[in-house]
């Protein structure tokens, strides 16, 4: 079964407000199995639009990146997003097809 993502763009607007988001979101996170693969860092936006934070957080599967998302860990987090920072986000499936130059 593929991976879920969570892929984020986000400009920060107030960032003493957003501490209190990066304190509140560890629960719903550890509780779905959510693991960083990208948190900020330098980036290059090379085609269309871009924000000033990437992040992008992966889980066991799909469903559970939905239920991350939706459970009411995340909600109260996600309170202390909306009032600190314009985001953008997208759940999405993981690919387990063949790759480039596999038979």
């Amino acid at each position: 079964m593929p991976k879920g993502y969570w892929i984020a763009r986000v400009d920060v607007t107030d960032a003493e407000a957003y501490k209190k988001y990066l304190q509140a979101n560890g629960e719903a996170f550890a509780k779905f199995g959510g693991r960083f693969l990208v948190r900020g860092g330098d980036s290059e936006s090379v085609e269309g639009s871009s924000r000033a934070r990437n992040v992008v957080i992966e889980f066991p599967n799909y469903q559970t990146a939905q239920q991350c998302y939706r459970s009411p860990e995340y909600q109260r987090a996600m309170a202390f997003r909306r009032a600190a920072a314009e985001s953008d986000l997208v759940i999405i499936a993981g690919y387990d097809g063949p790759q480039p130059g596999e038979g």
